[in-house]
């Protein structure tokens, strides 16, 4: 994950300082236990400024609007009782080259700051802190004592202290370039790291897109390169510079992440801010999509193996619950054929009440013919007594393993991150595991429910009907349940675990055999048979459809059925 360097932090700062100075404070939210999101009211309108001290993404901009979910953290609420209703009035950097922000809040513009919020932008030890005019500390993002560091401890009521200062040069537009050559030459090594280690300001992105508009390979040593190399380098360095000294910018995406210079451009971006929220958005909501996936699959497979251990051991009992009559037709022969038993007997063959054919019968020999009989009935009301209380207990379990594999193919169906649904999908499913008392109700982040059930997959058929398919049990329900009208087309794979699939269809309208079709290889291809060639496929009208009484989340049965074959290998996604 790229991080925000000096160079995007400057680009940040002055497009703030350009649209949301001065600005009124009116609300901070905390979005997750790294983010907050202030809410800055201007002249032109409201909008929410991020900052974030993530280890990996902190950064500052402005970003969306936070989730209208309770906003459960302290800081947020000590951060909106000093700050609710003041003007933030600058935002300038505590020292030069220094990625770290002093922003200042007074009563109203052309005041004097009551009170200072330091945004420190610096990977793991990026931090948020709150202090007076005389920089006593009133709340801090994260504690740092003194255990956890003795050089520049952050509590509340202790003084802040800035960071402490870099020793690399500072780099200028005056320097001339043999001065800053004979720098970078001074010990031979890799070009990019000699840069690293001689000048601030500069980060390894920052470095590889210059190299890479200079056409210099990062890994060529410095006493390789040749005077024109040194010279296209040099040039892009003052443009570098340039850039930062009259803040002037050019956002733009790359194939890699993003670049504030217009390097190695992709796509170009006219709002700094919109660049930098998306980009650090989509990288977390990847990042945490997998870590999701990961744990919901171990967890899932876990439970899946264990409960296929609990319906064997009932199956293997109903098995033995079938000797029973078995037990009981030993027994009315022994009682029948008492004459036959003799002391000491340990088996005694007699002949079948209706074939004639002669049944061996284990005994116990320190027990008479009358004793035998009478366990051998014990042990038959023993095996008839367990097979009506396994039975149910084998038809709950295999509902449990049917209702684990529905979400096991759900999440199988999302298996890379390409835009928030896909988290969200997953956010859904991790919540329904939770209500179903699969998973351990821990803190997890949530959205709003009434996203939860709009991000149906959508296609359309051949004919222009519309095709929507749940992307987790939730959505199905919702789907068949909820969405479903009289004219529409219910589909599903037969007897397999997969997507609830609606073909919405206008009152009096009739799909082609080619729109049934079509359906049907969605249907097929959203199912736990999508690698198949040919899947059975189920369709019926939506008001044949029902939910049992209990069932879980997703689960569903029908009649009047028809049976199409998908064939989930046409399908172009």
């Amino acid at each position: 994950m790229q991080t925000v360097d000096f160079t995007t932090l400057t680009a940040v700062c002055s497009d703030i300082r350009a649209h949301w100075l001065p600005s009124r404070l009116e609300k901070v939210y905390q979005r997750d236990r790294y983010t907050i999101a202030i809410a800055l009211r201007t002249l032109a309108g409201r909008g929410w400024l991020d900052i974030s001290w993530h280890p990996q993404a902190a950064r500052m901009c402005i970003g969306d609007p936070p989730p209208r979910l309770p906003d459960t953290f302290t800081f947020s609420q000590q951060l909106i009782h000093t700050l609710g209703g003041l003007a933030l009035i600058a935002v300038e950097a505590i020292a030069p080259w220094e990625r770290a922000v002093d922003m200042q809040f007074a009563r109203r513009p052309g005041e004097d700051a009551l009170y200072h919020l330091y945004v420190e932008i610096m990977g793991k030890y990026s931090n948020v802190v709150l202090t007076d005019t005389e920089n006593i500390i009133i709340t801090v993002a994260h504690q740092v004592n003194e255990k956890k560091s003795s050089v520049r401890p952050l509590l509340t009521g202790q003084i802040y202290e800035k960071p402490p200062k870099l020793t690399n040069p500072i780099p200028s537009l005056q320097e001339s370039q043999q001065s800053w050559q004979e720098r970078v030459n001074l010990v031979p090594g890799a070009i990019k790291k000699q840069l690293l280690k001689n000048y601030r300001g500069l980060s390894p992105a920052l470095l590889e897109s210059m190299l890479h508009c200079a056409q210099i390979n990062p890994n060529h040593t410095n006493d390789s390169l040749t005077p024109d190399a040194w010279q296209e380098l040099f040039q892009y360095w003052q443009i570098w510079l340039q850039a930062l000294a009259e803040s002037k910018f050019q956002p733009v995406t790359t194939a890699n992440g993003y670049n504030v210079l217009g390097w190695q451009a992709v796509e170009k971006v006219d709002d700094i801010q919109e660049l930098i929220n998306h980009y650090y958005i989509n990288q977390l909501n990847q990042q945490q999509f997998s870590q999701l996936r990961h744990q919901l699959s171990q967890k899932l497979s876990n439970m899946l193996a264990k409960l296929e251990v609990k319906k064997q051991t009932f199956v293997n009992r109903l098995q033995q619950s079938q000797k029973a009559d078995e037990y009981r037709q030993q027994a009315d022969l022994l009682m029948a054929y008492l004459q036959s038993w003799q002391p000491g007997m340990a088996e005694i063959s007699l002949p079948d009440f209706e074939t004639g054919e002669p049944v061996k019968i284990a005994l116990q020999v320190d027990k008479n013919a009358v004793q035998n009989a009478q366990a051998l009935y014990k042990q038959h009301q023993k095996l008839k007594r367990a097979r009506e209380v396994v039975k149910p207990l084998l038809t709950d379990v295999q509902g449990e393993i049917d209702y684990l594999q529905q979400v096991e193919a759900a999440i199988a169906q999302i298996d890379n991150y390409e835009s928030s649904v896909d988290l969200q999908t997953l956010e859904e499913i991790h919540q329904e595991l939770i209500q179903q008392k699969y998973l351990d109700d821990q803190e997890y982040p949530r959205r709003s429910s009434k996203d939860a059930i709009s991000n149906f997959h959508r296609y359309q058929t051949p004919s222009g009907f519309e095709i929507l398919i749940g992307r987790n049990n939730s959505q199905n329900d919702y789907l068949s349940f909820r969405v479903a009208g009289d004219y529409d087309l219910w589909f599903h794979a037969q007897e397999i675990p997969g997507s609830h699939v609606l073909l919405r269809l206008e009152p009096g309208a009739v799909p082609e055999s080619a729109d049934l079709q079509f359906t049907a290889n969605l249907a097929a291809y959203y199912s736990r048979a999508r690698q198949s060639e040919q899947v059975p496929i189920v369709y019926t009208q939506p008001k044949h459809v029902y939910k049992p009484k209990g069932a879980k989340p997703g689960i569903a049965i029908y009649k009047q059925e028809r049976i199409i074959w998908g064939q989930p290998q046409l399908v172009n996604k």
